[in-house]
C-alpha cells in the first residue's frame, strides 16, 4: 500500500512535513510500519502538492522514482513554503504502470487527491462505475490505474456540487460494493479543508493550535496528540473544526 498525508495550518516549509520529522513521509517510503500485506516499501514514485498562494490552485511535483533517490527534492522542500500540503509515496499494484502520471496527488484547480489502497478485480470489477463517467473523463485519465479512476469518480461528484464528505463517502461505498475487499483510503484537500476515508487501512490525525495533520502513519510517533481514525469512517476538518462519521453502505456519513 502507499503512504499519504495532508497538512493545513500556519505556513511551513515542505521539508517540515515531508523530510524532517522522525518518521517522515521520506522514512515511510523505505521503512513503513504498517503495510498490511500490500508490499514492503514504497519505491514506485512519489508526489507533493501545495498551494503557492492561499485560496489559489494547487501545484504539484511528481516523480516516478523512489523518494529517497531524488536529489533535488530537499532543495525544493526547504525553499517552498505553503499553508497546505498533500503528498504521497507509491507502492504500485502488480500490473499497473510505474510512471509519473500514475503518482498522487491527482488534481484539478484547487483540489488535490490521493488514494492509499487497491481496487480488487481491477478493471473489470469497476467497469460499470467507469461507464457512468463522461467519455472525455475516461479518455483523459492521468494513468490506467485504479487511483486515477477513483479520482475521476470523486471529481465528477465534486463538479456536480457534492460536499467532499458525500463525494468521498459515496465513491467508497459504491466501489466497495462492486469490488469487495478493496482498500479505499482516500485523501482530498482544497487547501483549506481535509477530507479522508479509512477502509481497510490505517489513518491518523493530529489537531492543535490552528493546524491539522492527517497521515497514514504518525510522522512523530512519540507525540501523544496523534489519534487513530476508526476503520470505515470519513473525516472532514479545517484548521479549527472537525467531524468524523461512519460510512454506511450508501456512502452516507
Amino acid at each position: 500500500m502507499c503512504r499519504h498525508l495532508a497538512y493545513v495550518g500556519p505556513e511551513v516549509a515542505l521539508a517540515d512535513v515531508l523530510l524532517d520529522p522522525p518518521h517522515s513521509l521520506l522514512r515511510q517510503s523505505w521503512a513503513p510500519l504498517d503495510m498490511r500485506q500490500g508490499g514492503t516499501i514504497n519505491a514506485d514514485g512519489f508526489g507533493v502538492g501545495w498551494y503557492p498562494s492561499p485560496g489559489g490552485d494547487g501545484a504539484r511535483y511528481r516523480r516516478a522514482c523512489p523518494m529517497w533517490t531524488d536529489r533535488s527534492l530537499r532543495d525544493l522542500a526547504t525553499t517552498i513554503r505553503s499553508t497546505a500540503v498533500l503528498a504521497a509515496v507509491r507502492s504500485a499494484t502488480v500490473g499497473m504502470p510505474v510512471q509519473e502520471s500514475a503518482c498522487a496527488p491527482f488534481g484539478e484547480g484547487r483540489w488535490l487527491f490521493s488514494h492509499n489502497g487497491v481496487v480488487r478485480g481491477w478493471p473489470d470489477s469497476v467497469a460499470e462505475q467507469a461507464a457512468g463517467l463522461p467519455a472525455t473523463d475516461l479518455m483523459t485519465l492521468d494513468a490506467p490505474t485504479d487511483a486515477a479512476l477513483l479520482w475521476a469518480l470523486v471529481r465528477h461528484r465534486l463538479r456536480a456540487g457534492k460536499h467532499p464528505l458525500e463525494a468521498l463517502g459515496g465513491v467508497v461505498a459504491e466501489v466497495a460494493a462492486a469490488a469487495p475487499d478493496s482498500r479505499l483510503n482516500l485523501l482530498l484537500t482544497d487547501g483549506e479543508t481535509v477530507t479522508a476515508t479509512t477502509w481497510w487501512h490505517s489513518l491518523w490525525v493530529r489537531r492543535g493550535d490552528g493546524e491539522l495533520a492527517v497521515s497514514s502513519e504518525p510522522w512523530d510517533p512519540e507525540d501523544p496528540s496523534w489519534g487513530a481514525v476508526p476503520d470505515r469512517h470519513v473525516l472532514h476538518a479545517t484548521r479549527t473544526t472537525f467531524e468524523m462519521h461512519p460510512i454506511d453502505d450508501k456512502g452516507r456519513p
